[in-house]
């Protein structure tokens, strides 16, 4: 028999017959079913008998039991955020709003370091609410009631200079547009308010805070104070200014936020000027740092970006950073015990033994999905839990073909890890993942558990080098070459505990066109009838969430380059007969991606995060003119609320 090469890695068709032939079908077989591009004669008669009773179920069930029973939309290209029939859409803060007490309305031509410091920050994206009427931490189980008032936390990720400056010079920014668009940086905290049903944000409240790319933050944990860490600035390894590229992110059970830095990799620049005998150059290297110049060229203007005379800098960035949203006066802490590297979310649950667990990705082609188990135990007094993700375990996934996975343990002195120090480890985490063997997956999202179900369920956007020359093939956990189109895994832990060192795992949703069978794609086992009539096309799926019944709730970045539409929000139900029917809720802006969503506790409210509209574009002659529609006012990422015309919760007709 011929070895396959690369290029002839094997077929999706091929993974998904594999795994069908060792998965039981006596066991969920509902659950089991290859949707429409595995031919019979891969998998036998018994997949068909299956798939018939699956549609049969389906047929008969949708539109009329579940909670998903909101009228799905259809892919649309207009500049409008559009929601199904009996829901409405509000901007709720948008780019420039002032937000501290005393700060100046926006103004496009008149915008300053200081300006911006006040106003809230540029590409919203992971979006978090905290009620101000219950207390934290939550007890197992507690229910929150109707919350009419809390606080909004939302990262600033990147920024569009050629949309935030008349006259901007692409590659030339001046002093003033760059310290602009550190200040546009970070995160807003806000607090808002609903009356008689409507969202509006208090610019005078105490809680509002904005923190920025020079707020002064603390390292902790086992890497605080390592050499690596040192800089002419801060000999101690301890301080740093600022955060950048804050992407996802997560809520803890003591009433934190988490924060998650991205792509920091782009703010500095001549990684080339670093000698190749320096070890630090090769560690810059495989986080993706430029050889030359930067595109926002930072480093014109402020050394600590110039890996030629502050080598050190890029390692204090790419980091968890958690805030206490309900004290402004909190200094930032970023948590090396999370780990170093492209981290989309922190997703946190507790333990069977009441651990806190923090699920999070490295959003890169080819990286890892890992976990931390903190040492001790979720304390009842919320400041008693302040330092628990400080000290405990990061774990890195390993993916097999059986359906198995387990959870390796990055530690020091362990294994393939024997000559590391734990610091070296949490600060290069991408080296200590290639060095344990962990499964390179394609893009690693957001990572969320299901409240219902305690299942885990991982977004991977997409992977198109899956499977080209040189790259890594196809494999069970990630089986489409060149997967344009991304797909979510559905992880059971071992017991349902999330603090085991090992799990089961399925494909649940691979995502495209079911329309479309070069897209290859597959919903939770339904047939290819059933998708082709029911679901919604959706592509590269982002952030995720779930409503109180278990749904899960999908944000997507990228669809326009693969679907005739914008990015939106879609849910499907991921139990009984309407699993895997992916139902459209909104369709976006042009130009821009659904960064982030969050479902209130009551389910009453959803808030979407709009990103970069009209991007691709410049200010002279932008694609979009979201939210203002304005010829004077620029497209301004915002905060849009979604709900219902009469109040009740979302998840309904």
């Amino acid at each position: 028999m011929k070895t396959k090469t690369t290029l002839e890695t094997e077929t999706f068709e091929e993974v998904v017959a594999r795994r069908i032939e060792r998965r039981s079908f006596l066991k969920g077989m509902l659950a089991a079913v290859p949707v429409m591009v595995v031919s019979a004669g891969s998998l036998g008669n018994a997949s068909q008998v299956v798939g018939q009773a699956r549609n049969k179920a389906v047929n008969s069930a949708v539109n009329a039991s579940g909670t998903l029973t909101f009228k799905p939309i259809g892919l649309d290209r207009l500049d409008a955020v559009k929601v199904p029939q009996n829901y409405v859409s509000n901007t709720l803060l948008r780019w420039g709003d002032p937000i501290l007490n005393g700060a100046p309305a926006f103004d496009i031509s008149n915008q300053t370091k200081q300006t911006q410091s006040q106003q809230f920050g540029y590409n919203c994206d992971f979006v978090a609410y905290f009620p101000l009427e219950v207390t934290f931490p939550l007890k197992e189980g507690e229910e929150i009631a109707v919350s009419n008032r809390g606080i909004l936390t939302v990262n600033h990720e990147y920024v569009n200079p050629e949309l935030m400056f008349p006259g901007y010079t692409g590659g030339a920014p001046t002093l003033s547009q760059a310290e602009v668009t550190i200040a546009a940086h970070g995160m807003s905290v806000v607090e808002i308010q609903r009356t008689n049903g409507v969202w509006s944000y208090i610019q005078n409240s105490s809680y509002n805070r904005r923190i920025t790319g020079e707020t002064p933050m603390q390292f902790t944990g086992a890497a605080a104070g390592d050499d690596l860490l040192k800089t002419t600035d801060d000999p101690t390894g301890t301080q740093v200014l600022g955060m950048f590229n804050n992407c996802g992110g997560g809520f803890t059970p003591w009433g934190t936020v988490l924060t998650a830095e991205e792509n920091f990799n782009q703010y500095f620049g001549n990684r080339n000027a670093i000698p190749d005998s320096d070890p630090r150059k090769a560690i810059h290297a495989r986080y993706g740092l430029p050889t030359g110049a930067s595109e926002l060229k930072y480093e014109t203007f402020f050394p600590r970006f110039n890996l030629a005379t502050n080598p050190n800098e890029a390692f204090r960035f790419g980091w968890i950073v958690e805030i206490d949203p309900y004290n402004p006066n909190w200094t930032p802490k970023k948590r090396t015990a999370l780990g170093r590297f492209k981290h989309e979310a922190a997703t946190v649950t507790k333990s069977a033994d009441n651990r806190a667990v923090v699920y999070t990705g490295d959003d890169e082609r080819f990286d890892y999905m890992y976990k931390f188990v903190s040492r001790n135990p979720i304390s009842p007094v919320r400041e008693e839990n302040f330092d628990i993700l400080d000290s405990g375990t990061l774990y890195v996934a390993k993916f097999n073909d059986d359906g198995t996975g387990t959870w390796i343990p990055l530690v020091a002195g362990q294994g393939a890890l024997s000559g590391w120090t734990q610091a070296q480890i949490l600060i290069n985490t991408r080296g200590a993942g290639d060095a344990v063997g962990a499964t390179k997956m394609d893009r690693p999202e957001d990572i969320e558990r299901n409240p219902v179900n305690g299942k885990v369920y991982a977004a991977f956007t997409n992977n198109t080098q899956r499977g080209t020359t040189g790259l890594p093939g196809t494999n069970a956990a990630n089986p489409r070459p060149v997967n344009r189109h991304g797909h979510i895994i559905e992880i059971l832990e071992n017991n349902n505990d999330a603090g085991a060192g090992s799990f089961t795992w399925e494909i649940f949703m691979l995502c495209g066109n079911p329309r479309n069978l070069g897209d290859r794609t597959y919903f939770a086992g339904l047939n290819s009838v059933t998708a082709r009539r029911f679901v919604s096309p959706l592509s590269c799926p982002d952030n995720i969430s779930f409503d109180s019944s278990g749904n899960l709730w999908i944000a997507t970045d990228g669809m326009p380059s693969n679907l005739p539409g914008n990015d939106g929000i879609f849910a499907v139900a991921t139990e009984g007969a309407e699993r895997g029917i992916v139902k459209q809720f909104l369709s976006s802006v042009i130009g821009c991606e659904t960064a982030g969503l969050f479902i209130t506790q009551d389910d009453r409210t959803l808030f979407v995060t709009i990103q970069h509209p009209g991007e691709g574009t410049t200010l002279a002659n932008p694609s979009s003119r979201f939210p203002d529609y304005n010829q004077q006012m620029p497209p301004r990422p915002s905060v849009v609320v979604i709900t219902k015309t009469n109040g009740s919760p979302i998840i309904g007709s």
